[in-house]
């Protein structure tokens, strides 16, 4: 058969030869009994003649005449085929010819290994799965070594499946991620906490600083926010009585792409009666370290993109104050300074300002640019300004100006934020009545006013700790990957026209 130079055009023409031999080639079913990683481990058992059969995906195809090699390939690793004309027949062998690279085939037979020492299986019947239309990106190979593989970062993004199907490390990623999802449960099952669902669509959205996504429900005819974190109906179940909780799921935040942020995200957080924020800490870096321990095998991780860098998080993290980084950093008592004052000292150290800064976003931003890079090891940094922190009880000592929070950084970055949690029903409504006054005043990311959350405090919520860990951040840590669309199956794309689309 003649076969059209267009990869997808000879495709059709083989499927459309496989239909007219009788062949489905996209069969309901196929009976697999082994992996190839359990044909490799238990060789020594089946080469004693027993059936089997394997499927996956055709890597390589090597006709010799009235033989030929291929390799197949499933979720655990690469077996070799050895088809014969006269094991399987003319007819059955004549498949080979209609077969592409990147067809998901099945194969039955017997074990045995080759003169070059290459476990192998004869193949005594083959079944195609799924006929390819579309041609696999070529992979140049040899001796286990990949020359060009599906390397361009934004073809990985959009087509996932393709990087999956060609990139064996991208897989390790994501069993990664898997795993971490498994230690954080384990960890916090293993405490008495309930994992728990709350609702992604809310009538007022809170818990955070963010602008949300904003949709709209016809049968109800009202505006509904996709949820920008979980914090405040997790807190609602402390009032019921369910005194330790967590959520692990994904919230939305309307606010620009770069190499930490995406749109959704996977949040943990979880709500502990009785605690406060240092009791958190200490659950935040034992929950840190065990997780490491679990999906890395260690506590001492490369730093991406610093070749022979490594950091720690098996020491103890370190715990420092915002105000007194601040003053080290900028050599004046920040939390002193008047607003005109702070606004100045913000520019001197690089902020680009326009329009009004309340005082807690200067003082975010001085932190941000002068603090935040410097703290490598993993760091708890603690006691925030009460003003960007709504939702946190005032700090014991000083009352009006901080509040019981903390945040963990590690390389520079951000991986947890957590609260001794606002109970005071009165306090509470005063901190969104300022929150109000901030957004009137242009704060598109203060806190909204949120009534039925006030009724519930009225209700009597215990004292507590609150954490929020970013789950995407740190599986990020976890694998080295140095961008969040690294660990996103799906991160979100800007869209191509139609032009670079063709």
């Amino acid at each position: 058969m003649d076969l059209p130079t267009d990869p997808m055009a000879a495709n059709r023409e083989k499927l459309a030869a496989l239909r007219a031999a009788g062949v489905d080639p996209y069969p309901h079913r196929y009976a697999r009994t082994h992996l190839a990683s359990a044909v490799h481990a238990d060789f020594a058992a089946l080469e004693e003649g027993a059936s089997i059969s394997v499927a996956g995906r055709l890597r390589a195809l090597r006709p010799m005449g009235k033989a030929s090699f291929a390799h197949v390939e499933d979720p655990t690793g690469r077996l070799q085929l050895y088809l014969r004309r006269d094991i399987l027949g003319p007819e059955a062998y004549g498949l080979v010819k209609l077969l592409s690279l990147g067809d998901l085939v099945g194969a039955r037979g017997t074990v045995f290994r080759t003169r070059t020492g290459e476990v192998s299986l004869r193949v005594e019947q083959l079944a195609v799965l799924a006929k390819t239309v579309r041609p696999m990106p070529v992979v140049k190979e040899k001796e286990g070594v990949r020359y060009d593989a599906f390397q361009d970062r934004e073809a990985r993004y959009r087509q996932r499946y393709l990087d999956l199907m060609l990139n064996p490390e991208t897989r390790e990623v994501f069993r990664r991620r898997a795993e971490t999802l498994r230690s954080l449960r384990r960890q916090l099952d293993a405490r008495g906490f309930l994992e728990v669902e709350t609702p992604v669509l809310q009538a007022v959205y809170g818990g955070a600083a963010a602008r949300p996504f904003r949709t709209h429900h016809h049968a109800l005819d009202m505006d509904l926010y996709l949820r920008i974190s979980e914090e405040l109906p997790l807190k609602k179940l402390l009032v019921g009585g369910l005194e330790r909780v967590y959520e692990l799921g994904r919230v939305f935040r309307n606010e620009g792409l770069d190499r930490q942020h995406n749109p959704e995200f996977t949040l943990l957080e979880f709500y502990w009666a009785y605690a406060d924020y240092s009791d958190a800490m200490d659950l935040v870096e034992t929950l840190i370290r065990q997780t490491a321990e679990d999906v890395a095998g260690t506590t001492t991780l490369p730093v991406p993109g610093e070749e022979a860098a490594t950091f720690d998080l098996g020491a103890p993290f370190e715990r420092r104050s915002l105000p007194l980084l601040l003053s080290e950093a900028t050599g004046t008592d920040c939390l002193a300074l008047g607003d005109a004052e702070l606004r100045a000292l913000a520019e001197r150290h690089g902020a680009e300002l326009s329009g009004p800064w309340h005082r807690g976003k200067l003082l975010e931003k001085l932190f941000d640019l002068t603090v935040a890079p410097q703290l490598r090891a993993p760091t708890f940094v603690t006691d925030y300004p009460k003003i960007i922190s709504p939702l946190a009880k005032a700090h014991r000592e000083h009352p009006e100006q901080l509040v019981e929070r903390f945040e963990l950084f590690i390389l520079g970055e951000e991986y947890a934020n957590a609260f001794s949690e606002l109970n005071d029903p009165d306090d509470q409504r005063r901190r969104f009545e300022d929150q109000h006054r901030l957004r009137e005043a242009g704060d598109e990311e203060a806190h909204p006013v949120d009534d039925d959350y006030l009724v519930a405090l009225e209700h009597g919520l215990p004292p507590a700790a609150g954490v929020g860990i970013g789950v995407d951040r740190l599986v990020m840590l976890l694998t080295g990957a140095s961008a969040i669309r690294d660990v996103l199956l799906f991160p979100h794309m800007r869209p191509r026209d139609a032009e670079a689309e063709a």
